[in-house]
This record gives structure tokens, sequence and C-alpha cells, in this order.
């Protein structure tokens, strides 16, 4: 499942690690955590340092270590309220059986401990630790205090330990440990995006790809479109709010992230669920989809052998989604796409007005810098006349970019709309 890992660009972690053989694999968790765009600082108390050096996490966060409470570097000399506040998160891993009685307690005779004391950020413990520590009483009562206080245990696994016992201790892979503060920071950026994202609420449907008109059991008709600006505008309304249907033609793509995707492959096809998602209600309806103009009239139910230097097939011409959706009497606001090779503007602005859209995208196949099986997109955006907003040029970027900007114009169309006389 792919995922846009911008939005963590801004997200700090702090990763302490506490004394324990685990703490090699807290090196991973900094690469992992790294890999997924957070910003990391490295915590680490003497009992870590015993078992992996500082430089080691330097290296790998690309930050300076702290081991040392009071910190003559820090502004006033207070690295550890600096650190409280800079964190979007504490993570540690390894916890140690000592660092969570300390956290219970309320002590702060080391830079972890009072930095736990002086954070309003979220703490996470990876306990790890022989498996007779972990199922004592006394760690038990800790674990239950810690997580009444609002602490996330990421529970230990079961295996077997450096010291030769078998049983739970452990700490979870990195890999693990980096996924669920992922899904974490994912689901409270969503949350943001429900409330008050740019379409916060709105159900939203795109059409993308191409379609396969059949003429046989093995051929068919069909163009060059990847789907890969669809899918970017899929991924860019979810990150706005949008509860998001994506009606994929055939393409190679992995699904955005919350996004809820139907495979679909003939022109017919995306137009009865297209109109199935009209009944289900939907607040925008984003047209991308380069759907074949026309089908076979009639489909071999067989195999075409081949039979002299010609081939005489016969084509009708395919239902427009787009203009047949605009018609229902449940209209939802309408953004259709123009891919042209020549009259680019002339054209879309023409489609605009006959299809009855509120708002469509243009851009020119012909260059080969752009559009078809691109990474990157540009486009004139044209609005219906009871919008009164000036058209916009989308200069080339990514397609991620470009589908920012576009779901930036349809929040701006849809509350710009003057109501008729």
């Amino acid at each position: 499942m792919s995922f846009d890992l911008s939005v963590f660009a801004n997200k700090n972690i702090i990763l302490a690690v506490t004394g324990g053989i685990a703490a090699y694999k807290s090196a991973i968790l900094v690469r992992r955590l790294k890999d997924y765009g957070f910003n990391v600082r490295v915590v680490m108390t003497k009992g870590a340092q015993a078992f992996i050096t500082p430089l080691t996490f330097q290296a790998l966060s690309g930050n300076p270590v702290h081991t040392e409470l009071l910190d003559t570097e820090a502004e006033a000399g207070m690295g550890h309220i600096e650190l409280a506040r800079w964190a979007d998160l504490i993570l540690v891993a390894p916890a140690s059986c000592d660092s969570l009685a300390k956290f219970v307690a309320g002590l702060a005779d080391d830079l972890l401990s009072t930095l736990y004391l002086a954070t309003k950020a979220p703490v996470w413990v990876a306990p790890a630790m022989n498996q007779q520590m972990w199922a004592a009483k006394a760690t038990q009562r800790n674990l239950n205090t810690l997580v009444e206080d609002g602490v996330h245990v990421i529970m230990p696994a079961a295996g077997a330990q450096a010291c030769g016992d078998v049983g739970l201790g452990r700490m979870p892979e990195p890999e693990e440990i980096a996924e669920q503060v992922k899904d974490y920071f994912h689901k409270a950026q969503r949350a943001l995006a429900e409330k008050f994202g740019l379409l916060a609420g709105k159900k939203v449907t795109i059409t993308a790809g191409p379609t396969r008109e059949a003429i046989d059991p093995v051929r068919y008709i069909s163009n060059h479109s990847t789907g890969k600006m669809g899918f970017a505008i899929a991924a860019a309304c979810y990150a706005a709010g949008a509860k998001v249907t994506l009606l994929a033609g055939p393409v190679s793509l992995d699904t955005p992230n919350g996004v809820r995707r139907i495979n679909v492959s003939s022109a017919m096809k995306m137009l009865d669920e297209s109109l199935h998602q009209l009944e289900e209600g939907c607040d925008i309806f984003i047209a991308t989809a380069a759907v074949a103009d026309y089908r076979v009239a009639e489909v071999a139910e067989h195999k075409i052998k081949k039979a002299g230097d010609e081939l005489n097939v016969a084509l009708v011409k395919n239902p427009d989604i787009v203009a047949t959706i605009a018609q229902q009497s449940k209209r939802p606001f309408m953004v259709g796409f123009a891919a042209e090779t020549r009259n680019v503007e002339e054209y879309a602005a023409g489609k605009l007005v006959a299809k009855k859209l509120d708002m469509i995208a243009c851009n020119d196949v012909s260059r080969k810098d752009i559009g078809f099986a691109s990474d990157e997109n540009a486009m004139t955006v044209f609005f219906a006349e009871q919008y009164q907003m000036e058209k916009r040029d989308l200069e080339k970027a990514s397609k991620q970019e470009i589908a920012q900007q576009l779901v930036e114009a349809v929040h701006d169309a849809l509350h710009n709309e003057i109501d008729p006389v």
C-alpha cells in the first residue's frame, strides 16, 4: 500500500535507548523511522552506552546524541526542557525494568527520567527484558500504572533470549515498531483532515486510467493512460479529508492509502459503477479516466484467426461518462479532464460548456515531458461561469503537487459559487 511520507517531514521523535542487549535493534529503528521521513533525536542512558556507542546513533540520526541531564551546550543549560518541547513523541525502545520503575516513581535523576516528567508529548515504551523479569509482579504493577497514566506500551514478543531463556520479553522488530509509529501519526493526521481539511466530510468519486474494449477474448482497444494523475488526485483528496472511491481501469499502481478502489475494465462498466456511486452519495465527481471513445459492436466469442491482409471491425460510440453523470438529477460537483494534442485550451473550454461541467483541467499530451506515463504534469484549469473565477495555470510539477493544487481549486470553487438570480 502506498503512502505519502511528506506528512511526517515535520514530526519530531525522541528515541530513548536504555540498557539492554536489544539496544542494537534501536540502531535499525532509527533508520526505519528516518525512512518514513521523521526527524529523530536519540537519548541514551548510561546503561545503553555499555551496549552501543553514541557515535552509532549520531551517524544514523544525523543529530547529536543526548546523554547528560545538565547540558552545558544547551540553551540556559536546560537540555531536557528543550528536548521535551521539541518532541511530538517520545519512544523508549528498549525500555528496561529500571526505566519503567523510574517513570512510575517520578524520579528525575538522569536525562531520560527528567524528560519523561517534563514533556507534554505522548510517551511510548517498548519493554525488553528477561522473561522472568517481565513476569515479575513489580514489573506488571509498574506497567499497569504507566498505562493508567496514559503511556502506550508496545508489548514484547516471545522467543529465545540472549540469556538462554525462552518466553516473553523480546523487543519487537524495528520494522514493526516503526510501522506502529507511522500508523499513529497517520491516524492523527487523518482525524485533523476529516475535521479541518479542504474537503472535510466530502464524498469524492474519481475515475482513473484507461478502459479496455474487447475485440475477442485475447484482444482489445485501449490507450496509453497509466492512471498516475487520477491516483495522485485520489491521494490528495483523501489527505484533504474526503472519503474517496477510485474507479480504476487496468493499471499497475498501488492503491493510495485510505482510498476505496473498485477495478473496472470497459467504458460501460465504468459508467455503471459511476452511476452506482451516485446512488450511494457523491459530492464531487472527478473524471480523469481516458475512456475509449468507441467499442466493438460485436465482440467475437472466440479468438479471431488471421485470414487475409485486412480485418474490418465495426465500432460503436461509447457513452460519455462525465456528461452522463452531469445530467443526473442528483448532480455532484463535476470536474472533467481534457487531454489534447492541439488547440488545448480552446477544446477544453468548449467541453466545459458542452458537458455542463463545473471545472475542467486540460493538458497537452503531445508534450514529451508531461502527460501519459510521465511523473510530471502541467495543466490549465477553467471554471464554469457561475463561479466567477479566472482560469488557473498550473506550472510543470510532480503529479502529486498538481493534484494538491487541483484539490485547492475544487475547494475554492465550492466556496465561491454565485447563486443564480
